[in-house]
């Protein structure tokens, strides 16, 4: 007997990847609904080889289902999903509004599983931000290794992290250049085709960006606030897939090659690492892919105990859907899930 599913914003790029994986790993469900704000009632989205219309929110009632997949703002999950959980189902919330609530497990299953046990406080589960998911997959064994003193993180990041709008704007601003010139900038705030943008989301007082500061706050809350993490965010020309230059210091002794093989037999990574000129992954690889890639894996020599690669997922499928459908099977797996009696 399966579950009764909502995913509340259907229509987004999140949410109907959600719909996609949920059918593709088999996840145990009875009766999916898709949920999506008032003005794109009836809209039709996929799940598998049916087809569902989407049901406004306002109306929809939460107390007959299990599980709720959200993929909306930041604002609307502050106000829905406190609503929501308090009417009986677990929320996997994948906006920013809840990664850092105390009382609010912030999840990657491979990382940090053993967090979903306070998912009752308030039936609510985060999602991390698409970059840092990513990240912790990768650090996570190295730490557990051989401690992680200092990290340092460049990214670059698609298109597709800005929702369809910023898919669409690098379309058009690619086709525009070979035929009446590049349209203004509206999602990005500087020509995105052919270029690329070292700011991603709002500066902080203190130079960085907030999504910056999202990566190192959410490394310290699933692995160790005494590890030190600087970011720098970059959004690139890629539509899908965001990749990671990854800079790490140790307090123990690891080399390359117990990196290599360490992280070969970790949950959720695949190793890509031949010294040739296809020996890598690459963003455009790893589209619609599961795991993390991790390749150019590197002593650093300039630090006693250094470590450099290079980190490559889909950043709509591990950085954000696949993740929020893992922990629902871990919570299927711990019989957390409580269904409710069908009237």
């Amino acid at each position: 007997m399966g579950y009764r599913v909502a995913v509340v914003g259907a229509t987004g790029n999140v949410g109907r990847e959600m719909l996609n994986i949920l059918e593709e790993v088999n996840f145990p469900v009875d009766k999916i609904h898709a949920i999506a704000s008032r003005k794109s009632i009836g809209v039709e989205v996929s799940f598998g080889d049916k087809i569902v219309k989407c049901e406004d929110v306002e109306q929809f009632d939460f107390t007959t289902v299990d599980l709720v997949l959200m993929s909306v703002s930041g604002t609307f999950s502050k106000e829905w999903a406190p609503k929501i959980g308090a009417q009986g189902p677990i929320v996997i919330d994948n906006s920013s509004a809840w990664r850092m609530d105390p009382d609010v497990p912030l999840i990657v299953p491979e990382v940090n599983p053993d967090d979903v046990s306070y998912a009752a406080k308030k039936n609510i589960i985060a999602n991390p931000n698409c970059s840092t998911a990513q990240l912790v997959v990768a650090l996570k064994p190295l730490h557990d290794r051989a401690r992680i003193k200092r990290v340092v993180v460049s990214t670059y990041q698609s298109v597709s992290g800005a929702g369809k709008e910023g898919m669409d704007e690098l379309w058009d601003q690619t086709k525009g250049i070979f035929v009446l010139g590049a349209p203004e900038p509206k999602k990005f705030p500087k020509q995105i085709a052919f270029n690329v943008i070292p700011f991603i989301g709002a500066f902080n007082e203190d130079g960085y960006t907030d999504e910056e500061a999202k990566m190192w706050m959410e490394t310290h809350k699933m692995i160790d606030p005494s590890i030190k993490l600087t970011v720098t965010c970059v959004r690139v020309p890629v539509m899908v897939g965001h990749s990671e230059a990854v800079n790490i210091e140790f307090h123990d002794p690891i080399d390359e090659d117990e990196a290599r093989d360490l992280l070969r037999e970790s949950p959720g990574v695949i190793v890509i690492d031949q010294r040739h000129d296809k020996g890598y992954m690459t963003p455009k690889e790893a589209q619609g892919e599961f795991p993390v890639f991790i390749s150019r894996i590197r002593n650093d020599t300039t630090v006693e105990h250094g470590l450099n690669m290079w980190v490559v997922a889909d950043n709509l499928r591990k950085g954000a859907a696949l993740n929020a459908v893992q922990i629902a099977e871990l919570l299927h797996e711990r019989g957390l899930i409580k269904m409710k009696a069908i009237a």
